[in-house]
Order: C-alpha cells, then sequence, then structure tokens
C-alpha cells in the first residue's frame, strides 16, 4: 500500500508524500499569495468569488464552512454582505491560516473560527452546517473522494455544497490560449513576483490534471449529494458545482 502513486502536477509520488508537498508549496507563497491571484487573474478571480456567493444566496443565521479559506478573501466578502452567520475558516496550512487571521484582526466581525485541519478528515460532528465552500483547493487534495464525503458527512439535511474551481474550457480556442498561459507565463510571474518558479508550474499541472465539470459531477454524486449541477464561467476556465444533501 504505501508505495502506491498519485500525482503531484506532473511528477509521480508516493501518495504518503502529497500533502506535506502540497503544504510546503503553499508555506512558500503564502505572503505573496493574494498579490500573484490579482495578477495571474488579472484581478477576475474577483468576479468569480462574488458570482460564487450570488449563487449561494446566503441566509441570516446560516452556519458556514470554508474549506481551504487561504487568505480569506472569500470570507471578507461574505462578512461584507452578512454580519450575523456563524464562519468557519479551515485551512490545513499554518501559514495560510495565519494570513486569514491577519485579515481579521481590526475586524468587528467576532463569529469567525479559524480551524487548522485537513479536508479529508474534518473536526467536526455531522449534520451541523448550512453551507459548505471549498475554492480553488479541491485539486489540491490528495484524495478527492475523502473531502467529498466529509463535506456529505457534515452538512445538515437540505444543506448545500459548492465547489469553485479550474476546470476546462469548452472551446478549442480559448483551451489552447489558455494552456499555453498556464504553462509559460503563470511560472513566469511566479518566478519573478513569488521567487518560486515551482509552485506556479505546480499550479498549471494541478490543473491540467483535475477532473473536468462532468468527471467532478460524477465524483460528486458518488459522494451522495443529489440535484447536483455546475455552472461554467470564463468558457470554462472556472466552474461552480453546487449540490444538495438530502
Amino acid at each position: 500500500m504505501n508505495n502506491l502513486k498519485t500525482n503531484f502536477g506532473k511528477r509521480k509520488i508516493k501518495i504518503s508524500e502529497k500533502t506535506s508537498l502540497v503544504q510546503s508549496l503553499f508555506t512558500n507563497v503564502s505572503k505573496n499569495y493574494d498579490l500573484m491571484n490579482d495578477l495571474m487573474s488579472f484581478g477576475t478571480h474577483r468576479i468569480w468569488k462574488k458570482t460564487l456567493l450570488e449563487i449561494m444566496n446566503i441566509r441570516s443565521n446560516e452556519k458556514i464552512i470554508d474549506v481551504g479559506s487561504g487568505t480569506g478573501d472569500l470570507i471578507k466578502l461574505i462578512t461584507k454582505k452578512n454580519n450575523n452567520n456563524e464562519i468557519y475558516c479551515v485551512d490545513l496550512n499554518a501559514n495560510m491560516l495565519n494570513e486569514c487571521k491577519n485579515k481579521f484582526k481590526n475586524n468587528k466581525y467576532n463569529k469567525i473560527k479559524f480551524i487548522n485541519a485537513n479536508a479529508e478528515n474534518l473536526p467536526f460532528q455531522k449534520n451541523i452546517f448550512d453551507k459548505y465552500i471549498i475554492s480553488f483547493c479541491l485539486r489540491n487534495v490528495t484524495h478527492i473522494e475523502k473531502a467529498l464525503s466529509e463535506a456529505h458527512r457534515i452538512l445538515k439535511p437540505g444543506g448545500s455544497f459548492y465547489c469553485l474551481e479550474f476546470s476546462t474550457p469548452n472551446t478549442t480556442i480559448i483551451n489552447s490560449l489558455y494552456n499555453e498561459y498556464k504553462k509559460k507565463i503563470i511560472p513566469f510571474l511566479g518566478d519573478k513576483i513569488a521567487n518560486n518558479k515551482d509552485a506556479y508550474k505546480y499550479l498549471d499541472e494541478s490543473i491540467s490534471l483535475f477532473p473536468n465539470q462532468e468527471s467532478l459531477l460524477d465524483m460528486i454524486n458518488d459522494a451522495g449529494f443529489t440535484t447536483s449541477n455546475f455552472i461554467n464561467i470564463f468558457d470554462g476556465i472556472v466552474s461552480i458545482h453546487k449540490g444538495y444533501k438530502v
């Protein structure tokens, strides 16, 4: 079992090694993470996240978990619109979680909890959250099926699952241009801005190897979610998957 392999970008590594390698990358880029997101996406990641929040239609007093919170920019958007939701920011990387905490250091919003935990093994009882979010994180998880199963377990009956993630463009020309951009420009920016070309080379490869929209939808359904669907943004460069727990 210890010799089973998985992908770390396009490298084949032992499954047991992936989580620590991914976390090491995020530790190294945590200080420049927000800047790089803006540069790589030309700021459009903010539009994608606002679109996600519109689809989520968050209501008063809902209990929300954001898995793979990163530096907390999505939570910051949520708290601007809603001030009475209990929110759990979860990230396996302590450096990223600290960056997230720093964003809310002087914020009067006091219903945010910061949890250092793995998406594959969440420290919560079942049936307690109204909404589960995982944004640009699922492709970095070693066992995607485990993370989806955990999402289903901790949601209340009637709760909803949301995944915002890079995906596969629909049209050939955009897919071709996007692949060239990911392969050449993103690692270049990573080298010049974050002083870490390898981390952003991994970003390109992790996107390329991640399941496409339909394959991910099948995985979400297999985890027990119903009425699942997805919405493509920017021709499918990113997609939002949604599912319900009954």
